[in-house]
């Protein structure tokens, strides 16, 4: 399955700049993290301070189990609460809420 979401960053091009260096070698912790969960693939898009998340999972995935590991991790805990220095909610987003997933509109 295939989904996609979206999230930004603070529109500072030196926060920015930090949050893609932390990027391109996440903690492995993190790593483990997500390819258990039954996530497969993933990518992140930036456009400005808009981020675009690609995510290819299996047939184990769920975004409620994933939740529930994240919340019992210590490490991804302490990723999100240093990668929230450099994330804000989108507009629409709810209190506590990060990546939103988006809908699916047009498909070729």
């Amino acid at each position: 399955m295939r989904y996609c979401l979206a999230l930004d960053l603070k529109d500072d091009p030196t926060l920015i700049a930090e949050y893609e260096q932390y990027h391109q070698r996440i903690w492995p912790e993190i790593e483990a993290s997500i390819r258990e969960s039954g996530i497969t693939d993933m990518e992140i898009y930036r456009l400005g301070n808009r981020l675009f998340m690609i995510m290819e999972t299996d047939e184990t995935f769920s975004f409620e189990a994933k939740s529930a590991a994240d919340v019992a991790n210590p490490k991804v805990q302490e990723w999100e609460t240093l990668m929230w220095k450099y994330q804000q909610a989108l507009p629409l987003a709810k209190p506590g809420e990060k990546w939103l997933l988006m809908d699916r509109i047009f498909a070729l």
